[in-house]
């Protein structure tokens, strides 16, 4: 057999040099177009269901949000195992499918059965499902460093506002995920004992300050072959427009304002973590999560080269360090 094959060759050198280049040729690109990672990827298809019902213990998370959305989804087609945990204002439902199962085609079936288990959920709570990614998506990190003159706040609001959504429009990440620092609130404090003395509710505070963070628009007005708009402009930009919200008034007919019965000042949100830089102290990162079945070569390298981008944005003091790739 060996010398048959021996012979065909001799007898057939341009189709023996021919196959192979095209072998060489195959081989080398496979070379460049083989996706490199540094850990396969072997995790099961999930889809990830993330529901926050703020303020509520982790039994009444369980009882009114886990329970019926764990049951539902125990009826998804090919839906192998359903996992779900009750945190502190947040439920998370993993609904792992079976191998072979298309991720996307599992996720339009999830979003499907969310529909007929809304009803049942507590108002005003929505489920959201997670990332399009996988276990291993997590491919990319970077801290943002200052020089003293910005504190945790303004590095968050800088991660959230400008840097988060620049990166998700890079091709192949999935979500972008802030860690570290403060979030900023404005912190609306009620005295109690100013409540009773001027006969408030707390729901009327509440109520008072939601519809006073709203424009609304009133047509048009033409005046001199021209037309204006009409606007009432109301959204909330600064601690003096909180105190100055009408709650109601008293026996004398006397506005009685937020800053009357509260204290109202900038604050962090509650935090559940913190991230750590080298021991030398907090700072705010990002977390960039690949989107499945994406090249993470490219993507760290995209998400790299959208970084440098936006430097020149950044505010003076400020600097982008890459800390996992």
């Amino acid at each position: 057999m060996l010398e048959r094959i021996i012979e065909g060759s001799v007898k057939n050198r341009f189709l023996v040099v021919l196959l192979t280049l095209l072998i060489g040729s195959a081989g080398v690109y496979a070379l460049f177009r083989t996706p490199v990672d540094a850990i396969p990827d072997l995790s099961d298809i999930q889809v990830i269901v993330h529901t926050e019902y703020p303020g509520q213990a982790p039994q009444v998370v369980e009882d009114q949000v886990t329970y019926p959305l764990t049951t539902a989804m125990l009826a998804v087609p090919f839906a192998k195992v359903v996992r779900g945990y009750s945190y502190f204002g947040s439920s998370f439902v993993y609904i792992i499918f079976e191998d072979g199962t298309d991720p996307y085609w599992a996720r339009s079936r999830v979003l499907e059965y969310l529909n007929y288990v809304g009803d049942r959920l507590p108002s005003g709570v929505t489920p959201a499902l997670g990332p399009d990614a996988t276990g291993v998506g997590w491919v990319f990190e970077y801290v943002l460093n200052s020089d003293n003159r910005h504190d945790l706040q303004q590095l968050r609001s800088i991660q959230d506002w400008f840097l988060r959504y620049e990166l998700m429009s890079v091709p192949g990440v999935a979500e972008v995920a802030s860690i570290g620092g403060y979030v900023k609130q404005y912190q609306v404090e009620v005295d109690p004992n100013k409540l009773i003395a001027y006969n408030v509710p707390l729901s009327r505070v509440r109520t008072a300050l939601q519809r006073s963070n709203s424009d609304v628009g009133g047509r048009l007005i033409e005046m001199g072959e021209t037309e204006f708009m009409v606007r009432g402009l109301g959204y909330i930009q600064s601690i003096e427009d909180v105190q100055n919200t009408p709650v109601g008034v008293d026996e004398n007919g006397t506005p009685i304002l937020i800053r009357n019965i509260a204290h109202v000042h900038l604050g962090p949100e509650l935090r559940r973590g913190l991230i750590d830089w080298n021991g030398e102290g907090e700072t705010v990162g990002g977390i960039v999560v690949m989107r499945y079945g994406e090249n993470a070569l490219k993507t760290i390298d995209a998400v790299k080269e959208k970084l440098e981008e936006l430097k020149s944005g950044l505010p003076e003091g400020i600097t982008i360090q890459a800390a996992y790739d």
